[in-house]
């Protein structure tokens, strides 16, 4: 499956947009706020720095993070009043819509993760039960890639330098 190329500036501008206008009314706490804006200035800093895994690795952990504290503000803090005004349900529409849209981020985020260099993969087993592979009875491995490792089982002796029997002499005198 071919993930579309979307440009981290443009996901970092959509949530900092919808993120404003879910703010212009205070029906949330202001932790909403920040939770938010910290995770957008990790974007920022993953847009800065294009090379930096750890800088992709937390937005995209920041965000599944802001999931989980999202559904908790909605769902404590949405106003019950039976008559809500236009503004305010536009604030709580522009929150929602950016809930909704986040595991879409997430999945783009752990795109760039891997584009990146990132060595660490949920590995899915075809041929488990389940088509995930168990692991200490837990439902999800998450574990590095070793398919680059030489097993210690070889018998090949380690190379103190590479390619030795290759290496040219020393220069010739004139």
């Amino acid at each position: 499956m071919e993930v579309p190329a979307v440009n981290l500036k443009a996901i970092v501008l959509v949530h900092w947009l919808l993120t404003t206008w879910g703010g212009l009314i205070t029906w949330l706490p202001s932790s909403y706020a920040w939770g938010n804006y910290t995770i957008l200035a990790l974007g920022v800093w993953a847009v800065a720095q294009r090379d930096s895994v750890d800088a992709i690795l937390m937005f995209f952990t920041g965000l599944l993070l802001t999931i989980l504290t999202d559904i908790i503000h909605i769902s404590i803090y949405y106003p019950v009043i039976p008559s809500l005004t236009d503004t305010v349900r536009f604030s709580a529409g522009m929150v929602i819509f950016s809930l909704l849209l986040k595991p879409i981020s997430c999945f783009l985020a752990y795109q760039m993760y891997r584009e990146r260099g990132g060595e660490y993969a949920f590995n899915l087993d075809p041929e488990s039960p389940l088509g995930i592979n168990f692991v200490c009875n837990g439902f999800l491995h998450v574990g590095q890639d070793r398919s680059a490792y030489q097993s210690i089982d070889t018998p090949e002796p380690p190379r103190p330098y590479p390619d030795v029997a290759s290496k040219p002499g020393p220069p010739l005198p004139y």
